[in-house]
Parts: structure tokens; sequence; C-alpha cells
């Protein structure tokens, strides 16, 4: 899949099967009916074995999942999830080309017309949009209101007016599909507004702020994964005639990784404790997708090391846990962006 850029049919099948495309969702609508704690943790242990299969089903959960069962109406939630829990794929339309940290400075428009509305605009780098066949889209009304005019539309990928354009050629996770959405004259009723009309702006920051433990979560299981590849050789080399692992330089690398490991793990935990409990998370969520982010960029170029020739070969996974790592500094909000909203928080503590 790596090699190819393509996500095997039949794994996000059983992705289905298995329940983890809907593990908030309510058992009477096709879902597993467990808390954000489980769909955390699977992300986690998906991301062990393939991050990329990791972040296709936590944009599910959480950037598709989360909007439509906080905002979406009876209606739309009996006709959506059903088929996100059993066999249609789901993506969150927020990036362009010209807004990205940005985000709302997006240009895609929606023009009322009658009881529909008209959409048009392209998006960019857009997570499982190469399987999807349902799309979260956020349109302006009226750039006049500026950020409130932004609005989330759901558009089903049938419709003639929604297409899938260029799929980029990645760096990592290269099977998880990042493809531009292209709206032409995209036709969409009135009732696939989700939520109020003008309220996209804060629905995205919302649901943002929830996939950041998302990712966190991805992150952690890559570093977990990077290790666990790495221990079982460094103990069988032999060179200078013992272990690899025995010599305190090797000992010093694992020993860090592993603590920083638990670190992460401790605060992904943490803000997840705390968005289950609904209490304020914001701070903890960006504290764990920086620190996350970083131990594992970190954990998987110091595997490769620790591996040696055989590190940097396919042979072994470790060189594609390094090529993964660098994404989770960047998506769904930049390391700076996690520096900026922390020190927003920081700051505030001392005023």
């Amino acid at each position: 899949m790596d090699k190819k850029g393509i996500m095997c049919p039949d794994l996000i099948k059983q992705c289905f099967e298995q329940g983890y495309m809907g593990i908030e969702v309510s058992d009477e609508l096709g879902g597993a009916g467990l808390k954000f704690m489980s769909a955390i943790i699977t992300i986690e242990e998906l991301a062990r074995i393939d991050p990329s299969v990791s972040v296709l089903v936590d944009v599910q959960n959480t950037l598709v999942g989360i909007p439509l069962r906080k905002w979406g109406n009876k209606a739309q939630q009996e006709k959506w999830f059903p088929r996100l829990c059993t066999d249609t794929v789901g993506s969150f339309c927020l990036s362009e080309w010209t807004s990205g940290s940005d985000a709302f400075a997006l240009k895609t428009t929606a023009k009322r017309d009658g009881k529909n509305f008209v959409l048009n605009g392209s998006k960019a780098w857009i997570t499982n949009s190469g399987e999807a066949g349902f799309f979260i889209v956020f349109a302006n009304i009226d750039h006049s209101l500026g950020y409130k005019g932004i609005t989330a539309f759901l558009v089903d990928g049938s419709n003639p007016g929604i297409r899938v354009g260029k799929r980029e050629d990645k760096l990592g996770i290269r099977s998880s599909s990042t493809c531009e959405v292209i709206l032409d004259n995209c036709v969409v009723s009135e009732e696939d507004v989700l939520g109020e009309v003008g309220k996209g702006y804060k629905y995205a920051i919302e649901v943002l702020n929830e996939g950041r433990i998302g990712i966190a979560a991805q992150m952690l299981g890559l570093a977990q994964g990077a290790l666990d590849a790495t221990m079982p050789y460094i103990i069988q080399r032999q060179q200078f005639g013992k272990s690899i692992a025995s010599f305190q330089g090797v000992q010093f690398d694992y020993a860090q990784i592993a603590t920083e490991i638990q670190a992460a793990r401790l605060l992904v935990y943490n803000a997840t404790r705390l968005q289950e409990a609904g209490l304020p998370f914001v701070k903890e969520a960006a504290m764990a997708k920086l620190f996350t982010s970083n131990i594992a960029a970190n954990a998987a170029s110091k595997c490769v090391e620790m591996l040696g020739g055989v590190g940097f070969t396919k042979e072994f996974p470790v060189e594609k846990f390094y090529r993964d790592s660098k994404i989770g500094q960047i998506y769904e909000g930049t390391s700076n962006i996690q520096l900026q909203t922390i020190a927003g928080f920081v700051k505030k503590d001392y005023e």
C-alpha cells in the first residue's frame, strides 16, 4: 500500500466489519456505542502497525463523526450514520490552497437559490477524500460577513457537483488518500446544512480541538510501533561480542524514547479524560498533539539509527514510521499553532 500510495479496499472493509468506523455512534444507528477513550485507544493501536490506516479511522470518528453527532439533526443522523458505520468513508473539507492555518480565509462560496445552496470552490489536502462517499464541506454564504458567513454542508459523494481531483504523492502516510476536492455548481438542499447557517466556523474550531487528540494518539502509536520494531533486533544483534542493546549509549537512547512515550501517553489520555468529562481540554489537547508529534519524530529517527543499515532499508518498517511521523507536526494544526494556543492559556493563567 505504501509503495503504490493506495489503501487496500479489503482493509477498509475490515475496518467497517470490526466496528472501527463508528466507535462513538449509538448501536441504534449502527455504531459500537462506546466512548471517546475507546476511539483514541483504537487510533493509537492501529498506528503501531500502520499510521495510514490509523488516520483513516481517526478522521471517520473525530472530524466526521463528532460534528454529525453534535450538530446533525435526527433526520441527518438517521440518513448518514448507518452508512458511515457500515460502508461509507467520510471526509472533512475545510482547508484550501490559500487557507491552511488561516482556515477561515476560505474562498469556497455557497449561494442561496430558493431552498437550495450552490457550492463552488476547491478544497485542498483532504484526508480520506479518495475513498469518501460523504463530505462535510465548509463554504461561505456571504464573504462580507467574514468568518460568520462560514457554513457547514453535508454533501453526498454521488452529487454530480462534487468530484475528487489530484491525489497528492506524499512523503509519508502514503496509502492515506490526500486529494483536492472540487465543487462545481454543487447543489445541496437547505436540509443539508449542518447545524445553523453561519456557525460553521464554530463547529470547525470545536471539532479540530477534539481531532487533535486523535492525531496525538496516532503519533503516540507510531512512536510505540517504531520502538516495538526496533528492540527485538538490537537485543539479538551482536557487535563486539555482545548485544547492541547492552551498550550504554544505545541504552540511553531507548530509555529516553520509552520515557517520552509514557509521558506522551499520559498527556493523550488526560486530554481524552477531560473531553469525556465535559471539562475544558483545549490546552491539554494542544499539548498532547505538540508533544506526541515531536517525540514520534524523535523516536522514529533514533530507531533508524539504532537499527543501523537495516533501519535505512524497507526490509524493516521503521523507515516508514520515520516518513510517516513528519505529518504529525503539520496537519490538524501545525506545531506553531499548538504553541500559540498553549501560550494563550498559560498567559491567561498568570494575568
